[in-house]
Formats: structure tokens, sequence, C-alpha cells
């Protein structure tokens, strides 16, 4: 009796032991296994890719000649390897795990055609066109998905929130204006206060041009500037043709740049409230952009007591007398 009851513990505890393998043994996801969505389509097929998100924000890309532009930025040029790597992504979504059927749950899971979390939509240069909604995560580095016309839902580890981005930055080269600022012998800036004109002395030294006497120029915040002005980066680009909404007939600022070899000119325009950014314009680039505003606002803010140092105050002035 006290054998058996012994065997039938020792069966038990084999039992526990088994439970315990199959419930804790390592399992790959099963987030994005099955059949690929787009089998006959290769990352060279495609011509077209738009990315929208929830806010409304999209990205236009079309591949002209051979090469990835921002057709609606006057196909100001993407960066061939950050679309590239996003496609590889995107045709490598598979259908493994059905999440649902019912249509009734596409807003539930936010991979509706009126409430998405991302849309993406791109053509091949046979002509095949597709759409697929990306929606929620139903846990990290997984999002549910859909394609455009079909009920059923997804999920897929292979393409985050995070490698679809809808800004331009994501896309470009954001470098827009570049001058080795140590070549820069005279500097001009024009703006509402007036023009202020400073060039380097033989000894590496700043000055201005009609320095008031009692004046010292701060040449600290001639520094700044010219750093700021001398590798300009942009937000987004905005096209070839200037339009009248640009602010260029009186722009903000004009700041010109004198090297032995180039003379460059960086216009400021209009500030832009949503994106708190200016439109700029570069003598060295077809292009208009967006530039943050703190990149610029000492070309549209500073006059000419900016630049000077503030007179030492007497013993007298110190102590209120």
């Amino acid at each position: 009796m006290i054998k058996r009851h012994h065997l039938i513990l020792a069966g038990v505890l084999v039992a526990q032991v088994i439970l315990s393998v199959v419930v804790f043994w390592p399992r790959a996801s099963t987030a994005g296994q099955g059949e690929l969505v787009f089998p006959d389509v290769e990352t060279g097929d495609v011509v077209a890719l738009t990315i929208e998100d929830e806010g409304g924000d999209a990205i236009v890309l079309t591949k002209m000649t051979g090469e990835w532009v921002l057709s609606e930025a006057g196909d100001f040029p993407a960066r061939a390897e950050a679309v590239t790597t996003f496609l590889d992504k995107l045709l490598a979504v598979s259908a493994g795990q059905l999440v649902t059927q019912n249509e009734t749950s596409h807003k539930r899971l936010q991979v509706a055609t009126d409430d998405f979390v991302l849309r993406v939509s791109f053509e091949t240069d046979d002509g095949f066109k597709e759409t697929i909604y990306f929606g929620s995560s139903p846990q990290f580095g997984a999002m549910h998905f859909r394609l455009e016309g079909q009920s059923e839902t997804y999920t897929t580890g292979e393409l985050t929130r995070f490698d679809a981005d809808p800004s331009a930055s994501a896309w470009i080269d954001a470098s827009y204006q570049s001058v080795t600022q140590e070549d820069v012998t005279r500097m001009t800036l024009e703006n509402a206060d007036g023009t202020l004109v400073f060039e380097k002395a033989e000894g590496g030294n700043w000055t201005l041009i009609d320095l008031a006497e009692g004046e010292t120029l701060d040449e600290a915040q001639v520094t700044t500037v010219l750093r700021r002005a001398s590798a300009v980066t942009m937000v987004a680009p905005l096209g070839r043709e200037e339009q009248p909404s640009y602010g260029m007939d009186t722009p903000n600022a004009v700041l010109t740049l004198e090297t032995p070899g180039e003379t460059v000119t960086l216009r400021v325009g209009a500030r832009d409230e949503d994106t708190s950014s200016y439109v700029v314009k570069s003598s060295q680039s077809p292009y208009y952009v967006h530039v943050a505003e703190f990149n610029v606002n000492a070309l549209v803010q500073n006059g000419r007591d900016d630049f000077l140092e503030e007179p030492p105050t007497s013993e007298g002035e110190s102590n209120g007398s």
C-alpha cells in the first residue's frame, strides 16, 4: 500500500515537471510568422511610397530615374538607404497570427480606414498598388495590421511605429548650408534693427565696422552667430518655387558670409507658428526649407546692442547712488 502511494506521488511529480517544461520552454514569438503578405514584391520593385500617421502627417516618396525623392517638396533627394531599410521591413510582414476576422473590431484595434496608427501605401513598377493599416500594439515590438479591403487583422513584429516616421527629417540629409567657419573673413547681418558688418582682423579677432568710441565688441556673440550660420540644418524642404507666403520679398533677416573663395547668403523669411520654424533660403541650395527658429532667432532678433559688451558699472551706480 505504501509502495503504491509512493508510485502515485512520483507520477504526480513527473507530471508537474513535464508541465513546467511545456509552460516555460522558450518559444519564438508568433507575431509575424506565416506566409508573406507580399510574396511577389521585392524592394527594388517599389516606385512610390506614402506613409501617414494618425495625426494626418504624411510623407510621399517617389523613385525617379532610380533615385528616391520627396515628390511634394520639389523632388528633394531622399536617403536611399532609409527608404530601402523601411521597404525591407514592410515586405517582410507576414500573416502569421490572426487576431480577428470581424470588421467591428477594426476601430478597437486601430486598423480602420478612419482610425489607424499608420497607413502605408505603395506602388510597384508594374502598377501593383496596396494599402496596409497598422494599428495598436498588443505587446512590445508588435503591431496589429490589416490590408485595405480585407476584414482579417493580424499581428506583426517585422515593423513598428518607430520604423515609419512621416516627418521629412527621417528620410533626408538635413544638412542645408555649410561654410567652413574659420574661412569666413566678413559677415554682414541685415534685419529690422539695421545693418551690421563684422570683419576678421589679421590676428583672427572680430571687429565691428563703425564701432563707436567707448563701445566694445562682444566677440563671443559674433562667434555664436557665425557658428550656427556656418552649419544650418533644416526641419523639412519646401520646394524650389518661391511662394508669397514665404515672405522673401521682405525677409526678417539676411546674413552674408564671405570667404576668400565664395560669398554665401542666407535669407530668413516668414515664421511658421505651427512648426516653430522659419522659411529659409540659402544661395548654396535651390530649395526653400523650414529651419527651427532657435537656429535663426539671433539673426532675426539681435541688434547692435546684442553684439556689444555692457560697459562696466561704476561703484556709485552699483550702490544705487
